[in-house]
């Protein structure tokens, strides 16, 4: 059951960076500007969030696995209708469709774990989630540019309906419905309603949802910037920023490892703290580099960098469950809150990042320190007053 709703979290990076290496020739394929073919990224995001947002509430008030089994359906058809995409408008609404589903598949898989678990059990379980799919950003680049020459980027599209499609035939198999009859609410929009406000008004889910999102933010920037900078900045070849990429999300991957390992031993408050700080050094690190010293060592940069990437790994289990530990009476509002931060904010730091150009790191050594003190400040200010073992 964990494999498949960490597949089904997975859904975005597989759907966003595999298909990145074919964009010219979608261009060319539709006849079409790379304005247009760089919508069909846009419309993607767009979906994410509001899939999330639409579908967590509901799922609270009618239960997640006939909901996860019909998103995963549409995730898969949708995947199909881009991989025969006539023109680009229709591409343009086929992305938009699979967005929608993948965003509302991702919620209902946090939701699933936290109607589950609890505490550290909760952690362990999102930080495991967190090791399966933090592969598929590396790995998903990877294997769109191999697929590429053989089966061209209708052939991705086709590989992405497939994943869809085994994800259909876990949540038949391997998902139960892991919300019961008698912790459901009414449903209707005055349930909504009070569910929102239910969430919205405990600050100490505030204080962790925040952390997660502006943790993401951190990375996210990394992600939309570090091409532009290992590459433009520091000189290094697109083979070498692949190893480059690679060793930090193995950095990551290996600290939400030493997470599972620890919880219980040591509280997913203080690993979330201890992240936090992880990400607060490496950032202020990477900000004396780049910007006070204006420097453009390839070590003074990639280490801190390697830093503040892996602690993410710290970050963003712990915050997850500690947040939906918050609001068990409605996860999947909880949950959707924060996948819709987590992408809006993703959506506004792509273009932030990149604002002063391709040649220089600045934006990316601000962002990623600024963050971290957003993620800090939350803590602080948010979750006081619980015991240091929650």
């Amino acid at each position: 059951m964990l494999c498949v709703l960490a597949l089904i979290s997975a859904i975005a990076p597989l759907s966003i960076d595999m298909y990145l290496p074919g964009l010219p020739l979608m261009a060319d394929a539709l006849d079409t500007t790379a304005a247009s073919v760089q919508l069909t990224l846009t419309t993607f995001m767009a979906g994410l969030g509001i899939g999330q947002l639409i579908i967590g509430p509901i799922s609270d008030g009618l239960g997640r696995r006939r909901i996860l089994l019909t998103a995963t359906i549409i995730t898969a058809l949708s995947g199909a209708a881009c991989a025969v995409a006539p023109n680009i408008e229709f591409l343009i609404g086929a992305r938009l469709v699979q967005g929608l589903s993948g965003g509302a598949a991702i919620v209902l898989a946090r939701a699933c774990i936290a109607d589950r678990a609890r505490g550290d059990d909760a952690a362990k379980l999102f930080s495991i989630m967190m090791i399966i799919g933090g592969i598929a950003p590396v790995v998903a680049p990877l294997i769109g540019g191999a697929l590429l020459g053989p089966v061209g980027w209708r052939g991705i599209f086709w590989v992405l309906a497939v994943a869809g499609a085994v994800m259909v035939a876990g949540v038949v198999l391997l998902v139960p419905e892991t919300l019961p009859p008698e912790r459901r609410h009414g449903g209707g929009l005055k349930s909504l309603i009070s569910n929102l406000r239910y969430v919205v008004r405990n600050q100490h889910y505030l204080g962790y949802a925040l952390a997660f999102v502006f943790g993401f933010g951190a990375l996210f920037a990394y992600i939309s910037a570090s091409p532009f900078v290992v590459q433009n900045v520091l000189g290094l070849s697109p083979s070498q920023f692949s190893i480059v990429f690679a060793v930090n999300a193995t950095g990551m991957v290996t600290a939400a490892m030493i997470t599972t390992r620890l919880l219980g031993r040591v509280g997913a408050r203080t690993l979330l703290r201890f992240g936090v700080c992880l990400l607060l050094a490496g950032g202020a690190v990477l900000f004396c580099t780049s910007v006070v010293f204006s420097s453009t060592n390839t070590w003074l940069i990639l280490v801190p960098l390697f830093v503040a990437v892996s602690s993410i790994g710290f970050i963003m289990g712990n915050a997850t469950a500690l947040a939906q530990g918050e609001v068990t009476n409605a996860a999947g509002t909880g949950s959707a809150l924060m996948g819709a931060g987590q992408f809006g904010l993703a959506a506004l730091v792509s273009p932030l990042v990149g604002i002063a150009g391709e040649d220089t790191a600045v934006p990316m050594a601000i962002a990623i320190p600024t963050f971290g003190v957003l993620a800090a400040v939350a803590l602080v200010l948010l979750t006081r007053g619980k015991a240091a073992a929650s």
